[in-house]
């Protein structure tokens, strides 16, 4: 686990996004095992999840109808998955209501939900805990912590100070840098 920190403005959210294959550099080129990630834009997009700092939900839609969506822009998952996702992430109850009457919370929950279901080895988190309670933060750490536990990696950004780390954490403070 990598968390990215630093003040508002020093780029954080920027790394992210060129980490991601989302940004291209002004100058110079991102390179993922020793290639240039433009070159492997395909075989990232199989292996990444992002999740920005804004919830990326239709608010038309439903919370399952959302899961429906996402999941098969990649693999298509089975209803029972995807309430059991929900469940997962404290929504159940809500899986049939439209997302517009939500709380930013809930919004947030429906977010990550595809953590629960899609499992790439890269997950690249941009202020995943934004507008989480402290049940929901608690299980997002939880559930961050397995995934690399599992062998899995996630980059984030975050002002929240994580009390579960994997063995593996790494900080890296943009604030310490001139970007």
């Amino acid at each position: 686990m990598v968390q990215i920190s630093g003040p508002n403005g020093s780029g954080k959210t920027s790394l992210l996004r060129l980490l991601s294959g989302l940004m291209q550099p002004t100058a110079g080129q991102v390179l993922l095992n020793g290639k240039p990630l433009n070159d492997q834009r395909l075989e990232l997009a199989r292996n990444l999840l992002w999740i920005g700092h804004a919830a990326g939900i239709k608010d038309l839609l439903t919370p399952e109808e959302n899961l429906i969506w996402l999941c098969a822009l990649h693999q298509p998952a089975p209803h029972e998955a995807i309430w059991q996702a929900l469940a997962d992430v404290g929504l159940r109850g809500f899986e049939d209501v439209p997302c517009h009457t939500l709380s930013a919370g809930q919004k947030r929950r429906v977010a990550l939900a595809r953590l629960y279901l899609d499992s790439p080895p890269l997950w690249i988190l941009d202020e995943p805990f934004t507008a989480l309670d402290k049940q929901g933060v608690a299980q997002l750490e939880e559930h961050l912590a397995a995934h690399c536990e599992r062998g899995g990696m996630v980059v984030l950004t975050t002002h929240h100070t994580l009390s579960r780390m994997p063995a593996s954490y790494r900080d890296i403070d943009l604030g310490k840098w001139a970007v």
